[in-house]
């Protein structure tokens, strides 16, 4: 797998889909309307497609939000027993003497919590880049959450070469996040105006880093033979 060939096709793939496409960059700013193009995106279409049904696309993309949001719940739910719980724990103690026993019950309830999250998180994250390119491919809630499927198809990649695509994927992203920022951060020091372009920016310039992402991971998708 080449990975910085990888990162440099899906660079050109972004760029390719909105520069010089000042109404379709902007419309994709819209909420959920990156995350239904990236569908299209995850289908392999080359090159870049244009966008024929932005309420179809938009739909899309609350979809796909569905997929994450559903694959999110186990860290939800930890989160809400394991955290949540031990502070109502600790406001709740008696006596002093209570609230000790219970401090240090929270403090083991709150390790184990966060051991378990972070397992679930990790888990999520392996995933969900395949979940996303199945349903886009499949149309079908069921085939995003078919693991032993996108369990096999990861083993087809190879566990090792899937998670150091990952790894290669996510240094790209935040480099981009970090050169994106940095006008940000200008735009922020102006008064008044400032803080509304700052926000204008963040939502033009998470359209492209959607689209790179999407592209990236459809090809590790692609890899090989689905």
């Amino acid at each position: 797998m080449d990975y910085g060939n990888m990162v440099g096709e899906s660079f050109e793939y972004a760029k390719e889909a909105v520069m010089e496409k000042w109404t379709k960059w902007i419309l994709l700013a819209i909420p959920f309307m990156t995350t239904g193009y990236s569908i299209q995106v995850y289908k392999g279409i080359k090159p870049a497609p244009e966008v024929n049904d932005w309420v179809a696309n938009f739909i899309d993309g609350i979809k796909l939000f569905i997929v994450g949001l559903i694959y999110a719940i186990p860290l939800i739910i930890l989160a809400a027993i394991f955290f949540i719980g031990v502070i109502l724990a600790i406001v709740g103690a008696g006596s002093a003497q209570d609230a000790s026993g219970i401090v240090m019950g929270a403090i083991g309830a709150a390790f184990i919590g966060i051991v378990l999250f972070v397992i679930f998180l990790i888990a999520i994250l392996l995933l969900l880049p395949i979940a996303y390119v199945r349903f886009a491919r499949t149309d079908s809630f069921g085939e995003a959450f078919n693991i032993s499927a996108i369990l096999a198809h990861i083993g087809k990649i190879g566990w090792v070469s899937y998670i150091i695509a990952l790894i290669v994927g996510c240094i790209a992203l935040i480099i981009l996040e970090i050169i994106i920022m940095i006008p940000y951060a200008i735009l922020m020091m102006i008064p008044f105006v400032g803080y509304f372009l700052a926000i204008v920016w963040s939502l033009i310039m998470a359209v492209p880093v959607g689209i790179f992402g999407a592209r990236y991971v459809t090809q590790i998708y692609d890899s090989v033979a689905a």
